[in-house]
């Protein structure tokens, strides 16, 4: 597995990913991502900003993360551990052909690591309360359920996750 910075050419890939993973959430009644979000504006920007990483197998791209330091302004109303700086994960995603293969594991892994390696201890992530995959997942990596927002006019809040590493 290799996960690296994502080019322009891998918006392609990436938007075929999401279109699967639109379907299948849709499947489960969870409408976090639609037509209208995220689009691949969203990923050319994360490109341009050097915020977007990739996950390929063989040559294929099999997920996506963004890591930055932006955070929407609905966290602001939330009791969050530490008053610091810290690394955000946004936009991420792993091809449903490729499932618990331990991609998604890996990105969290990947912004941990890039938190160490840019002096960041503490971590951030929020999800659509009807995603329980990405629940799991966070909660699998240690991350702490702080609180939820009301986000991007959804019916359903969004659940926020911290970590701090150690």
């Amino acid at each position: 597995m290799m996960i690296r910075t994502a080019t322009m050419d891998d918006v392609s890939s990436i938007m075929e990913i999401i279109q699967t993973v639109i379907v299948e959430m849709h499947s489960y009644n969870n409408f976090q991502w639609d037509a209208s979000y995220p689009q691949a504006k969203d990923f050319i920007g994360d490109i341009k900003n050097g915020d977007l990483f990739v996950s390929s197998r063989v040559d294929k791209i099999v997920g996506f993360i963004c890591i930055n330091r932006e955070q929407p302004v609905e966290y602001d109303g939330l009791r969050w551990s530490l008053l610091e700086e810290a690394l955000v994960i946004h936009r991420m995603g792993v091809s449903p052909d490729c499932r618990k293969a331990g991609i998604g594991f890996e990105l969290v892994l990947f912004a941990e690591e890039l938190a160490i390696k840019n002096n960041v201890r503490y971590l951030k992530t929020d999800t659509y309360s009807l995603n329980t995959n990405a629940q799991g997942l966070f909660q699998k990596h240690g991350y702490v359920f702080i609180g939820e927002m009301s986000f991007r006019g959804k019916e359903e809040p969004f659940y926020c996750y911290e970590k701090l590493i150690k």
